[in-house]
């Protein structure tokens, strides 16, 4: 499966990926503060575990930071 993740193209195992599942795999360590949209549409934190990648979605994964 191919999917672009903030602009780069990445290949994952053709199996069927959630938001959750794929932020499991490209973020590991510390998922809070993070807002995710596919294709310009933003996806609640709610629904992660349930709402499907498909083949060829445009995501973005935002990350907060602290700052001043």
């Amino acid at each position: 499966m191919e999917l672009k993740i903030n602009n780069q193209t990445k290949q994952f195992a053709p199996d069927s990926l959630t938001v959750q599942a794929l932020l499991d795999l490209e973020i590991p360590i510390k998922q809070n503060g993070i807002a995710i949209a596919i294709n310009n549409t933003v996806i609640p934190k709610s629904n992660w575990n349930s709402y499907p990648i498909q083949e060829t979605d445009d995501i973005l994964i935002i990350s907060a930071t602290q700052g001043g």
